[in-house]
């Protein structure tokens, strides 16, 4: 099967096509490389530098590769950049998606999967969220990942394109960029790596649902060829409070550092955590690597990268 797969060289996009390529599947990337390294893309895998806001360039690649199947991953990404910018944030990721749906429907794609979010749920009206929670969000960038889902249902019920639609809880990894709009964990990584005090936003008793990006990849490589017409959550179902977190990557570390508390943001809900039955229903899905593995594999890379890069930089 051929997969085309925009926003493949960022950091879920990339380990989302290690494993399709893994599994004996022909990938195409599509990735402007504004927050996506070029380096994170499979040596197999064809690339083309390219913005999904540009419909012309877009309909050639599609022209050319013939995809089977779309996995729609290019994005922004960041609640604090959709407050600060809504106007950008909605023409990424609305018209930029409907931008890869009119090359689907042109092309006679069979299938886009689509990775939304759960900031589409709001604050949670009652724990843990399931598929059928109402839909509240409490930020530009939850309005822009849910909006996106009607486009999907309505070109599939016109032009007869299959789709899954994922909510992804709070995903982590390795190659996520803590030097850009990066996750908490590998925020708290970067810091801890060099010995710097990280920040917490509120008191730090805020509860995410942390999901390791192999987790993540597996799933979108189950979609290829189940959970048609589904919405689904992708999570660990156990609720994890900052703090917490940061207690395990200390251990991890063996470090003695302490956080700074800065005041709560805007946007940033209190708790979270999502209900994945769907996934095991629909996709014979469950999440593989506790958070205390998916963290030790996650640090593990990026203490490599930390010690390849300072002897690089000795040796200059």
């Amino acid at each position: 099967m051929k997969v085309l797969i925009t926003g493949g060289a960022g950091f879920i996009g990339s380990n989302v096509v290690d494993l399709i390529i893994r599994e004996g599947h022909s990938v195409v990337v599509v990735d402007n490389l504004s927050q996506g390294k070029r380096e994170n893309v499979h040596s197999s895998a064809g690339f083309y530098k390219c913005d999904i806001l540009n419909i012309d360039e877009l309909s050639l690649i599609f022209s050319k590769e013939q995809p089977e199947v779309v996995i729609h991953n290019a994005a922004q990404i960041d609640v604090q950049t959709s407050l600060k910018k809504p106007a950008l944030d909605a023409e990424i990721n609305i018209k930029g998606t409907i931008n890869v749906l009119e090359c689907c429907r042109k092309f006679g794609i069979k299938k886009i999967i689509y990775p939304s979010s759960a900031a589409v749920y709001g604050n949670p009206k009652y724990l843990p969220v399931d598929e059928n929670h109402p839909v509240e969000p409490i930020s530009f960038y939850g309005i822009s990942k849910h909006t996106p889902e009607h486009y999907i249902k309505t070109y599939a019920d016109l032009y007869n394109i299959k789709y899954t639609i994922f909510r992804y809880a709070n995903v982590y990894g390795i190659r996520q960029d803590p030097k850009g709009e990066g996750g908490v964990v590998s925020i708290f990584i970067d810091k801890l790596l060099n010995n710097k005090l990280p920040i917490i936003f509120g008191d730090g008793n805020q509860t995410r649902d942390f999901i390791y990006v192999k987790d993540i990849a597996r799933a979108n490589l189950l979609a290829l060829s189940s959970g048609n017409y589904e919405i689904i959550n992708i999570s660990t179902q156990k609720p994890v409070t900052v703090i917490e977190l940061f207690k395990v990557m200390k251990e991890i570390f063996n470090s003695d550092l302490d956080v700074i508390h800065e005041k709560q943001r805007d946007g940033d809900i209190r708790e979270s955590y999502l209900k994945n039955g769907k996934a095991k229903k629909f996709l014979n899905w469950k999440d593989e690597y506790s958070l205390e593995d998916g963290l030790k594999e996650t640090c593990k890379y990026y203490r490599e990268v930390y010690e390849a890069e300072k002897e690089a930089a000795v040796t200059k």
